[in-house]
């Protein structure tokens, strides 16, 4: 999918749900790096795997996650509540392979459980390490990471 359909689609609405602070290039770029890195912002049912969503979400890790943990859990509800969701993984989990909203805004909040800041613009090494530390993929593919932030980076810019 076009990146510029994904963020006025699904990341611009996402960041309307949430506080202000979230939004900002820095968090549209992880996104669509992300996006990309997980399922080429294509896939939202992941080929051989359980994982939902663009951002390739699993009921168990990154969903059960962001509705538990104390820095996302109240804006996971609200965002749940305004998408017409119950905020119990099973539902949230089934949802993210429909709707790209919530997927974007369950991904924003998964970064926001990392206490440190989003990195800078053009922090390629900082933005896999967030990325790796948060969603710890199974099978990671840092080889593709610089080019794929690049994409992203020329996106937003």
């Amino acid at each position: 999918m076009a990146l510029d359909i994904i963020q006025t689609g699904a990341i611009a609405p996402a960041f309307a749900l949430l506080p202000a602070k979230m939004a900002g290039k820095r968090a549209t770029v992880m996104l669509l790096a992300i996006g990309l890195q997980e399922s080429r912002l294509q896939f939202r049912r992941q080929i051989g795997g359980p994982a939902r969503g663009l951002w390739q979400f699993e009921q168990a890790g990154g969903v059960r996650g962001v509705l538990t943990h104390p820095a996302s859990r109240p804006h996971a509800l609200e965002v749940c509540a305004a998408r017409d969701v119950e905020p119990t993984a099973p539902a949230v989990y089934e949802a993210l392979e429909r709707d790209d909203v919530l997927a974007a805004a369950f991904a924003r909040l998964l970064l926001w459980t990392d206490p440190k800041p989003l990195p800078a613009l053009g922090q390629v090494q900082e933005a896999w390490d967030l990325y790796a530390r948060v969603w710890r993929p199974g099978k990671p593919h840092p080889q593709t990471w610089e080019a794929i932030y690049a994409q992203a980076l020329a996106a937003v810019q």
